[in-house]
C-alpha cells in the first residue's frame, strides 16, 4: 500500500503546525500512511495500525522512524520483539527484516524517505501508494 497526502499547500512561505488527531479523524483505514508533512526529501506520515503487518524490509537509504502517538504496538524482529509503547519511537535501519504489529489500534507517525514505499520490497494488497490528506 501507498500513502495518500493529507497536505494542505503552503502558500506564501507560511508554516503552520499539524494536528495530529485532526488529520487523522477523516480516514479510517488501516495500514494505509497518509503524507502530511515533508522535510529533506523525507516524508512524515500518519498510519493507523491493527493486527499483523507483513514481513519486509527496506532498500538502501531507507530507514524508518516510527513514533507511537497513541495505544501500543511492538515491531518483530526475527530474533526478537520490541514493545512500543504511546510517546516512544523505534528507528529501524534499512535490510532489516521488520513486521509492525498492534493488538489494538494504534496511531503511528512515520518517518521516512519519500520514496519508501509502506511494504518495502514485499508487494500485495497491503502494498500503499504514496498520497497525503
Amino acid at each position: 500500500m501507498g500513502s495518500v497526502s493529507l497536505l494542505e499547500p503552503i502558500r506564501g512561505g507560511v508554516v503552520d503546525k499539524v494536528q495530529i488527531e485532526h488529520k487523522l479523524a477523516p480516514f479510517d483505514e488501516h495500514s494505509s500512511p497518509k503524507v502530511v508533512g515533508e522535510l529533506n526529501s523525507q516524508h512524515v506520515k500518519l498510519v493507523r495500525l491493527v493486527d499483523e503487518f507483513v514481513w519486509h524490509h527496506h532498500e538502501e537509504e531507507e530507514d524508518e522512524l516510527f513514533l507511537l502517538v497513541r495505544g501500543r504496538s511492538r515491531m518483530e524482529f526475527g530474533d526478537r520483539n520490541v514493545r512500543v509503547e504511546e510517546g516512544e519511537l523505534i528507528v529501524v535501519p534499512c535490510r532489516i527484516e521488520h513486521r509492525p504489529v498492534a493488538d489494538e489500534e494504534a496511531h503511528v507517525m512515520l518517518l521516512e524517505p519519500a520514496s519508501t514505499v509502506n511494504a518495502g520490497s514485499v508487494r500485495g494488497e497491503m502494498t500503499a501508494g504514496v498520497g497525503g490528506i
